[in-house]
Order: structure tokens, then C-alpha cells, then sequence
């Protein structure tokens, strides 16, 4: 097989992680977006002062997307030095399943990142606290993400 054809699969698997990580990102700040506009209509509806802090609960699915493009980035490293270097061995069905699966579940855990952060929009918003709990348990399911980009790596290198 062509060096620029594997190089070509392992670049679409770089671009599938990033597109598949966003999706998620997509997904996750949509879902917390819609109840943090529902926790501030409630305030706004009780002449209350809408808490801007359930912010945090829409942005934090975005991060995901930055691990995609991490991963991207270091995929593309890796196809590019292969290229350079006259042919040398590039693993690219690796690269190919990595950058599907590890977009997967990069966008899945920030789907559900945005899930948790709906339920803790509608929770800060009706109770006023809980904050730091709610956004502990965010920071859990991000670490899904963190550690699908820092493994998955170890699967082409």
C-alpha cells in the first residue's frame, strides 16, 4: 500500500477524533444550555436574580472538544513523519479505529458532561446551592475524556 494512502486513513482518522469529540461538545453544552435558560426563566419569572454561574454547567462540555484536537494534533504529527522520513512504518488502521473510538467516547463523555450539567442547572437554580458538589461530579465524567486522549495515544506510537 501507498504511503500517502495509509498517511491519507491515518489523517481521517485524526479528523474523525476531533469531528466526533465536538459532536459531543455540541450535544453537551446544547442539553446544559437548555436548562440553565430554564433554571433562569423560573428567577426571571419569581422577580429572582438568575444565577450567571450556571454558566459553568453549559461551558464545561467544551473542553472535550479541545482533547479531540489534542489528539488530532499528535495523530497528524505522527502521519506527517512518516511522509518525511521516506516511507518508515505508519500504523495506520491503528490510527483509523483510535481516531473513531477515542472521538467516541471523548463525545460521549462530554454528552453526558452536558447532562449532568442540565440536572445541576435545574438543581442550582431551584435550591441556590450545591455548587461545588455539581461541579465535582462534572469533573468526574470529564476525566473520561482526559484519559481516552492520553491512552488512546499509546495505541499508534
Amino acid at each position: 500500500m501507498d504511503i500517502q494512502f495509509m498517511a491519507a486513513l491515518g489523517k481521517a482518522g485524526a479528523a474523525t477524533a476531533l469531528c466526533l469529540a465536538a459532536a459531543g461538545s455540541a450535544l453537551g453544552t446544547g442539553t446544559a444550555g437548555m436548562a440553565a435558560i430554564g433554571a433562569w426563566k423560573k428567577a426571571y419569572a419569581q422577580n429572582k436574580t438568575a444565577q450567571f454561574i450556571l454558566i459553568t454547567f453549559i461551558g464545561a462540555p467544551l473542553s472535550q472538544t479541545i482533547y479531540g484536537l489534542i489528539l488530532m494534533n499528535m495523530m497528524l504529527g505522527i502521519s506527517q513523519q512518516a511522509l518525511d522520513n521516506g516511507g518508515d512504518f505508519l500504523n495506520w488502521p491503528a490510527m483509523l479505529a483510535a481516531g473513531v473510538t477515542g472521538g467516541l467516547a471523548m463525545g460521549a463523555s462530554s454528552w453526558f458532561q452536558g447532562k449532568a450539567g442540565a440536572a445541576a442547572a435545574d438543581a442550582l437554580g431551584e435550591t441556590g446551592q450545591g455548587f461545588g458538589n455539581y461541579l465535582l461530579t462534572i469533573g468526574i465524567v470529564e476525566t473520561v475524556a482526559l484519559f481516552v486522549m492520553v491512552f488512546v495515544q499509546g495505541t499508534f506510537a
